[in-house]
C-alpha cells in the first residue's frame, strides 16, 4: 500500500535591485537578513550535518555528472512555521515545511509569497541609500538563465527507482498543460530555430536529459538526488525539478495533487492497458510546451503516437479507478484527494473544449489572455519589448505592481489561513515539533534541519534530537509533551525517558 505522500515545494525567486548594486547574492542576503532580524526577530541557522546532495538514486553517477554544491557560507535560517529561508546560489529560496497533502502544500507556498513580500518591505526599510528590492516568482531572467521551483514527495524506499522513472516521466512531460506558468518567446535552441511566440511552460525548454543528478546544468526530467531527509532504510524523497513556479492556486494544487496520486499508483504498481513510455521524453517536453492547440502527436516507445492531453486523460482514468479500488488515504485528507480528481477532470475537459475558459484556474491561460488583450489594444506583435515586460510583471510580487493580483483568479485557501501559516507550522507532520520548539525556546535551539534539532542547554555537549520520520512529531504526537515541558531541558529529559 502506498505510503502517505508528505510533500513540499522549494521556490527560488528572481531578484532585482533598483538604484543600487545588482549583485543578486548580496541582494538575497540583505533580503533574508532583513526578514530574520526585523520581522521574524530571530535567526536559527541551518544544520548542514546531514546534507548529502551527491548521493545518486541509481547507486552511481554517470561520468561527467556533478552533484549540487552545498553553500554553507550563505545566509540560511529556519522559521517558526517549520520552513527554511535561505540564499541558494544567486536567489532567495523559500522551502515550505513538510505538508500532509496538496492543499496544505499550497497554503504554505502562499505563506512563502507573503514572507517574500514582507522581506522586500523590510529590506527597503533597512538600507539608507534608496535601493529597492524586487522579487519575482518566475523561472527565468530572459538571458538564458533558469531557476527552479522544486517539489518533494515522500516515497517508499522499496519501490524500484527504475519503476519510478518509467511511471512518472509521462506525467512530468505532459502535466505542463495545466501546470505551466506561460512564457513569451524562448531563450534556448530547444525549438531548432522555429519561431516561438508563447509557450505553456517557463522551464520546459531548459531540460536536456531524461535522468540525471544535476539541477543547474544539463537538467534532467527525473532528478536522481538520493537525499531522503528521513530514515534512508524506509523512505526516499523524490526531488522534482521540472515544475514552473505557479501563482494560480488551482495550478499549484493540481501540480502537487496529481503528482502525489501518480506516485502512489507507481508505489502500488498500478498500470493501465496502454504503455505510456515516450520515445524521446526530452523532445516531447519541448514540443508540449510549444503547442497551444494540444493536437501535436508525440512518438511513443511502442511505435504509436499520443497527444499530451490523451496521456493526461489516460493517467486520470487510471487514478479514478485507483481511487475506487483502494481509496485516497495516501494523499492525506481523503477529501483533498477527491478534490484533486474532480479538478483534474474539470481542467482536462476545459483544455479539450475551450482552454481560454480556464483563465481563473491556470497561469498560462491567464497570462495569455492578458497578453492577447494588450496586443489587441496596442496593435503590437509578440516581438514588442513590452510583451516581455508584461510577462515579467505578471510575476512581480509587489502588491502594487503585480499583474497577477489584478486578475480574478480562483482562490482555494482563505487569506487568514495563509497569514497563520506564515508563523504556525503544519499540525500533521514533524514540522509541528520543529516549529513549536523554535517558537517556545528560540534561544536554546542552536541549529535545525529537516530531520533533527540541535539544542544548547548551557552545558556540554550540545544535544541533537533526531526526527527521522516525517509523520512523527505531529501535534497529535507531541502537543501534550510540549505542554508538560517548562524548559528545553525538561523536554529532552522527557524525550529520553
Amino acid at each position: 500500500m502506498a505510503i502517505p505522500k508528505v510533500c513540499g515545494i522549494e521556490t527560488e525567486y528572481g531578484i532585482q535591485v533598483l538604484n543600487g548594486d545588482p549583485n543578486p547574492v548580496a541582494a538575497s542576503s540583505v533580503l533574508i537578513n532583513a526578514y530574520a532580524h526585523d520581522v521574524a526577530r530571530q535567526q536559527v541557522g541551518w544544520d548542514f550535518e546531514d546534507e548529502s546532495p551527491g548521493n545518486d538514486a541509481r547507486g552511481y553517477a554517470k561520468e561527467g555528472s556533478m552533484a549540487p554544491q552545498v553553500e554553507t557560507h550563505l545566509l540560511n535560517t529556519v522559521l517558526t512555521d517549520g520552513a527554511r529561508f535561505y540564499v541558494d546560489h544567486a536567489h532567495p529560496e523559500f522551502s515550505t515545511p513538510e505538508c500532509s497533502d496538496a492543499l496544505e502544500c499550497l497554503r504554505y507556498d502562499l505563506a512563502g509569497e507573503q514572507i517574500l513580500i514582507r522581506s522586500m518591505e523590510a529590506a527597503d526599510a533597512s538600507v539608507p541609500d534608496g535601493r529597492r528590492f524586487v522579487v519575482y516568482k518566475n523561472n527565468s531572467d530572459r538571458k538564458g538563465n533558469s531557476y527552479g521551483c522544486h517539489e518533494n514527495y515522500l516515497m517508499d524506499r522499496g519501490t524500484p527507482f527504475a519503476r519510478i522513472v518509467q511511471g512518472v516521466t509521462p506525467h512530468f512531460v505532459t502535466r505542463q498543460v495545466f501546470a505551466g506558468a506561460g512564457k513569451v518567446g524562448a531563450e534556448t535552441a530547444a525549438y531548432d530555430g522555429r519561431r516561438t511566440e508563447f509557450q505553456l511552460s517557463q522551464r520546459a525548454e531548459f531540460f536536456e536529459e531524461r535522468v540525471g543528478l544535476e539541477t543547474t546544468l544539463k537538467r534532467p526530467i527525473i532528478n536522481t538526488r538520493d537525499e531522503p531527509h528521513a530514515d534512508p532504510h524506509r523512505y526516499r524523497r523524490l526531488h522534482v525539478i521540472v515544475g514552473d513556479a505557479n501563482l494560480a492556486q488551482v495550478a499549484t494544487f493540481l501540480k502537487v495533487g496529481t503528482t502525489s496520486l501518480v506516485l502512489a499508483m507507481i508505489e502500488d504498481d498500478v498500470s493501465g492497458d496502454r504503455d505510456l513510455e515516450l520515445a524521446d521524453p526530452v523532445r516531447a517536453m519541448h514540443e508540449v510546451s510549444f503547442d497551444r492547440t494540444f493536437d501535436r502527436v508525440l512518438p511513443m516507445a511502442d511505435g504509436t503516437t499520443a497527444t499530451a492531453l490523451s496521456i493526461q486523460w489516460e493517467l486520470f482514468t487510471r487514478a479514478r479507478k485507483y481511487a475506487e479500488d483502494r481509496g485516497l488515504a495516501c494523499l492525506g485528507d481523503e477529501g483533498v484527494g477527491v478534490e484533486v480528481l474532480r479538478r483534474w477532470e474539470e481542467v482536462l475537459h476545459g483544455l479539450e473544449t475551450d482552454p481560454m475558459s480556464l483563465a481563473r484556474q491556470l497561469d498560462w491561460v491567464a497570462k495569455l489572455q492578458l497578453m492577447e488583450a494588450f496586443r489587441e489594444r496596442h496593435g503590437c506583435g509578440w516581438e514588442d519589448q513590452r510583451m516581455a515586460a508584461l510577462d515579467l510583471q505578471y510575476h512581480d510580487l509587489r502588491p502594487g505592481r503585480s499583474l497577477f493580483v489584478r486578475l480574478d483568479t480562483e482562490r482555494l485557501v482563505d487569506p487568514a489561513s495563509v497569514a497563520e501559516a506564515v508563523t504556525v507550522p503544519p499540525r500533521g507532520t514533524r514540522a509541528w515539533f520543529r516549529g513549536q520548539c523554535l517558537t517556545r525556546w528560540p534561544a536554546a535551539v542552536v541549529s535545525a534541519n529537516w530531520d533533527s534539532l540541535v539544542f544548547d542547554l548551557g552545558t556540554d555537549p550540545l544535544r541533537r534530537v533526531p526526527m527521522m520520520d516525517p509523520l512523527r512529531g505531529t501535534a497529535e504526537h507531541v502537543d501534550a509533551l510540549l505542554q508538560q515541558s517548562a524548559s528545553p531541558a525538561e523536554l529532552l529529559d522527557r524525550l529520553s525517558s
